[in-house]
């Protein structure tokens, strides 16, 4: 409701397992300690792409402005990640 009325459900579908997908597989290495740079690329150019789709298309007005907090988290988290990594190395 938030977000406004989809039409394509086999699009929100197809990109909601492929999110989940990408966040099981960096989950999982977050519990066994194993995040390699593959898994960093994963969890930062995954929130990257949804953060220029969500700016992209709100601002354009194809989607909710509503996306724009999301786009926010994502470029919080992207920064957490980015943090994370070059501290650690």
């Amino acid at each position: 409701m938030v977000t406004g009325r989809k039409t394509d459900l086999w699009l929100v579908k197809t990109v909601g397992s492929l999110v989940a997908v990408a966040g099981l597989v960096i989950l999982t290495a977050g519990i066994r300690d194993g995040v390699s740079f593959e898994i960093f690329l994963v969890a930062v150019g995954s929130a990257a792409a949804l953060t220029v789709v969500d700016i992209n298309y709100s601002l354009r007005g194809v989607i909710s402005r509503i996306y724009l907090a999301d786009a926010a988290v994502e470029a919080a988290i992207i920064l957490v990640w980015l943090r994370s990594w070059f501290s650690s190395s």
